[in-house]
């Protein structure tokens, strides 16, 4: 199933997002591709984002928008791609901050500082550095919505790749506090959290997920999700995908308050 299909079945007109313009970071391939299709497919303009111009251009290209090369990690660059939306497409609606890398390393013997930067200014500091770029064109337009892309190991352990969760755990964290910070500027922060779906981070473990019969999600039921998102009223929330099942916000428990003082 395409993109375009899943999103035909969600939106029939083909005009759900119309006229809105949409960035999608780390949308030359995987994820970030399906979600651009889709958005493209429901009528937004889409800004594709990413190091792989070459690729980013073909995405661009299939959604009849416009490729601009960015490095997440970069404040700078963050801030020049938001310009950029505004000066071909005259302002920003809804940002998909996708863009994201494995670590591949721990904290033991295999640590490398070098890969867990570059983890973490592809997989934190580029929803950071995004949503800080983004905001000021979003409230120009009266509101908007920033999804951004976390993962299954961004709600639960993951002892393979402990540096990885780390990053998506605080992306969790993020949306859940910037939903309601952000409610009064009418912007919607929300977070999808899939697990293992297509796309390049899962490709050293296709063998093993082979191995253990565990489905890979299509990259565009995930995008499909991030349309109900967009096209929802939530803010806050972080969407499971997992294979098999219903797309929803993940319940999480409420914190322990203090206990009162035991009576005298």
């Amino acid at each position: 199933m395409t993109a375009a299909d899943v999103v035909q079945e969600a939106h029939t007109d083909g005009t759900a997002l119309a006229g809105k313009v949409a960035l999608v970071t780390g949308g030359a391939s995987g994820l970030g591709r399906a979600m651009a299709l889709a958005l493209a497919h429901a009528g937004a303009r889409v800004v594709v984002a990413d190091l792989d111009a070459r690729a980013g251009r073909e995405v661009a290209d299939l959604a009849g928008g416009t490729f601009r090369a960015c490095d997440v990690s970069d404040l700078d660059a963050n801030r020049a791609l938001v310009d950029f939306a505004q000066e071909v497409y005259g302002g920003v609606d809804i940002a998909l901050l996708n863009a994201g890398v494995t670590t591949g390393c721990g904290v033991g013997d295999d640590f490398d500082p070098a890969r867990y930067r570059r983890a973490m200014g592809a997989n934190l500091d580029g929803v950071v550095y995004g949503t800080h770029a983004v905001l000021p064109a979003l409230r120009a337009r009266g509101g908007g919505a920033i999804v951004a892309t976390s993962s299954l190991a961004g709600l639960a352990a993951v002892p393979l790749d402990p540096l990885y969760a780390a990053n998506k755990h605080a992306v969790v964290g993020l949306a859940r506090s910037l939903g309601p910070a952000l409610a009064p500027d009418n912007v919607r922060f929300n977070a999808v959290c899939p697990g293992f779906a297509e796309s390049r981070i899962i490709d050293p473990l296709r063998d093993m997920l082979s191995e253990q019969d565990m489905p890979v999600i299509p990259a565009e039921l995930v995008a499909d999700t991030v349309l109900r998102i967009i096209t929802g009223g939530g803010t806050g929330e972080c969407w499971f995908v997992q294979a098999g099942r219903e797309a929803e916000p993940f319940r999480f428990r409420n914190v322990p308050g203090p206990a009162k003082p035991a009576a005298v």
